[in-house]
């Protein structure tokens, strides 16, 4: 479309920001301007933006501060370090760990470089890190002392977050040095390391869920994630004033990339991060370090609206809750708005292959649409495509949603099949997730469009009854899948984790009939198994795929 078309388009769309003439919703947000310059690499971008910040991480279990003077002294260093030990632009650096206050300063140096950071999840098994590495060829890896048995067998030099002991001889690895000696052998770096970074150059191969298929290498560029850390100070607001973010959500996901290791840092605010397990140390660390941000995944909303265990805390400082990976019922944000009414609850929608960016409800006002992922972020477009006929639809009309612009993937690594499968000429990325748009502009996600349960020729969304399952006061997580029936073809199968102390007391039938009251008859759940937890990606997505195999293994 041409710059004159556009405008007229611009001025004849609704209030939902769609445009008939090319079927296309347009972001009702303020554009954002992005930086023009070619040779930008993200670290320098993050650098370079001014803020009176003071201290730039915390390490919760500790007490250890990062304070910013610090906090670029040790990524110049590093970088330093790295590239006296031959990293160069292109080069992959393999990142395994949890998070940390090193975490942060690792990615920096890396990306300052120009080489590409791929980060792993340190739970999954040695098998699927092998794979990743197979896939994304790493010159050297960071790990900490505890998953050094993780890497072994990679043929890397590695890199160690930690105090280093010989004591584990037998194992297959090469530890080239700890990164403190690397820090510290090059205090005051030199210029002229690096090469010449672009925008366009790959920054992050950040390996997506496989909740659909086997996990795949996003190739984000520098540009998109200077996009994303733009969104993200406009929309948390961070140019009127620092923030102290609880850092818990996982740095290796792009949520916890983009929100905690680039976006808070870029901003002046303080991440404090928290690596134990439990509520006991999310709470702990608000009341010591006065947390005002926390964004966090779907279970943990429910599980603060629901412990007792906080009554015990001071948490009055808390400002706002941020939360993504998957909508949340209308229950349990009433549960927790009434449990923490000085919080402001928003949501947002995004992939790892929108470089965390999509939409977003950014003030009370518009977190009060319940069960909408927010607007576009700015400078997005979207389609809403009917999955069997192709055509665009308008307001309300429920498809699969297309997304567009600056913080879209540059695509799969070494997998062009896959990457022309979701991204088209156009630039156009298909989510697979069916959805709507409404009269306002507000994005509903109702499932994804492989995942709806086939009963009898009706479409049944797991999501839904998920919502309506965490309404009851005895179920505190829950997911469904498809169970093969050779009648119906599919009939939902709920797994349901039951409230501590209630294991006698919620029954199989209870479930059912539960859900039978307040769905369509083809919609009822008519299986349940009762199970300690769901698994979940970083994000909070059920690993669908991981139940499915569990429930048809006894078939």
């Amino acid at each position: 479309m041409k710059a004159g078309e556009m405008a007229e388009c611009r001025l004849i769309k609704h209030r939902s920001g769609f445009c008939p003439s090319d079927c296309i919703f347009y972001s009702k947000r303020k554009p954002v301007a992005l930086p023009m310059e070619d040779h930008l690499d993200v670290a320098t971008f993050v650098a370079s933006l001014p803020h009176s910040g003071d201290v730039a991480l915390i390490d919760a279990t500790t007490g250890e501060k990062v304070t910013y003077p610090r906090l670029w002294s040790m990524v110049r260093s590093l970088a330093a370090g790295l590239s006296s030990l031959g990293v160069r632009r292109g080069d992959v650096v393999l990142l395994i760990s949890p998070n940390s206050v090193r975490f942060p300063v690792v990615c920096l140096a890396v990306l300052s470089l120009g080489a590409v950071l791929t980060a792993a999840n340190p739970l999954n098994t040695t098998q699927e890190i092998r794979q990743q590495a197979s896939d994304s060829r790493p010159v050297l890896a960071f790990t900490t002392p505890e998953f050094l048995p993780k890497v072994a067998g990679l043929g890397l030099p590695i890199v160690l977050m930690g105090h280093y002991s010989h004591g584990g001889g037998r194992l297959d690895v090469k530890v080239a040095a700890t990164m403190q000696q690397l820090v510290e052998a090059w205090p005051t770096p030199t210029e002229g390391l690096r090469d010449a970074v672009r925008q366009g150059d790959t920054a992050t191969l950040l390996y997506s869920s496989g909740t659909t298929g086997r996990s795949k290498g996003v190739a984000s560029s520098h540009r998109s994630l200077i996009a994303t850390i733009i969104m993200v100070m406009q929309r948390f607001r961070l140019s009127d004033g620092a923030q102290t973010f609880l850092g818990r959500v996982p740095m290796f996901h792009v949520y916890g990339l983009t929100v905690l290791g680039l976006g808070a840092l870029a901003s002046g605010s303080t991440v404090v991060v928290v690596s134990e397990p439990g509520l006991e140390s999310i709470a702990t660390a608000i009341e010591r370090y006065g947390v005002t941000y926390f964004p966090l995944a779907p279970p943990l909303v429910a599980a603060l609206a629901k412990s007792p265990t906080l009554d015990l805390y001071d948490m009055s400082s808390l400002q706002t809750v941020l939360c993504g990976g998957a909508p949340l019922s209308q229950d349990v944000v009433q549960e927790f708005e009434a449990r923490f009414p000085q919080v402001a609850l928003l949501q947002g929608f995004a992939m790892t292959e929108t470089t965390g960016m999509g939409s977003s409800t950014d003030t009370v006002e518009e977190s009060k649409r319940i069960g909408s992922s927010g607007l576009l972020s700015p400078n997005m477009e979207a389609k809403i495509v009917d999955a069997e006929t192709g055509r665009a639809l308008g307001e309300n009309g429920r498809g699969e949603l297309w997304l567009r612009g600056p913080c879209i993937m540059k695509g799969y690594h070494s997998n062009a099949e896959a990457t022309k499968l979701i991204l088209d000429e156009e630039g156009w990325l298909k989510t697979g997730d069916l959805c709507y748009i409404d009269n306002d502009g507000y994005l509903f996600v109702v499932d994804r469009l492989k995942e709806l349960i086939k009963y009898k020729g009706f479409q049944v969304p797991p999501a839904e009854l998920e919502a309506l399952l965490l309404a009851h006061p005895q179920i505190i997580d829950a997911a469904v899948v498809p169970f093969p029936d050779e009648i119906a073809g599919q009939i939902p199968l709920a797994y349901v984790v039951r409230r501590e102390g209630t294991d006698d007391v919620l029954e199989e039938d209870e479930v059912i009939t539960f859900i039978a009251n307040q769905v369509a008859p083809y919609k009822k759940v008519r299986k349940v198994s009762f199970v300690g937890s769901i698994p979940r990606t970083p994000s909070g997505k059920i690993l669908r795929k991981d139940l499915i195999k569990i429930a048809t293994s006894c078939l």
